[in-house]
């Protein structure tokens, strides 16, 4: 899972699927660490035409310029939507978010990747990850870890 998250981070231009319109959720969290860690993020909601003054794109396919990495917190059923459509486009990198509960786990969606050779973290956030992690991310992580929520 480290490398699959090295990898990943490693990544220049990412998307985030499910930000918010009120910009108060986590998913807008996760797009402003990326987009300040110094990411080319692009937000993603079809419901919402602007974040944080940048524009919102309604579908991945979209972002005008080539995604190497999805980053999901949406719904489940969401998800399986999304990762069709990474499919479709050639993203060969997707993140869905999990941290307690089920967050934008789909079994479904990660079977899916699998079968279409795109490298799939099942779980957790990139704000554990993406430095520098705060102290609180940082316990969410070990404890994660600790109780088997971050797969090895």
């Amino acid at each position: 899972m480290n490398d699959l998250i090295a990898d990943f981070l490693a990544q220049k231009c990412i998307a985030v699927v499910g930000v918010s319109r009120t910009g108060n959720d986590f998913s807008n969290e996760v797009y402003r660490k990326l987009r300040d860690a110094g990411y080319q993020v692009y937000a993603v909601n079809p419901n919402v035409d602007e974040i944080d003054g940048e524009t919102c794109y309604r579908r991945l396919s979209a972002i005008p310029e080539t995604i190497d990495g999805v980053m999901i917190t949406t719904a489940p059923a969401i998800t399986e939507q999304i990762v069709h459509e990474c499919a479709d486009l050639g993203i060969r990198r997707v993140w869905m978010h999990r941290s307690f509960g089920q967050g934008s786990y789909s079994a479904e969606a990660e079977s899916f990747c699998k079968g279409q050779n795109i490298s799939v973290i099942p779980a957790g956030c990139p704000m554990m990850f993406c430095d520098p992690v705060d102290f609180g991310h940082k316990c969410i992580r070990w404890f994660m870890k600790v109780t088997g929520g971050l797969p090895k």
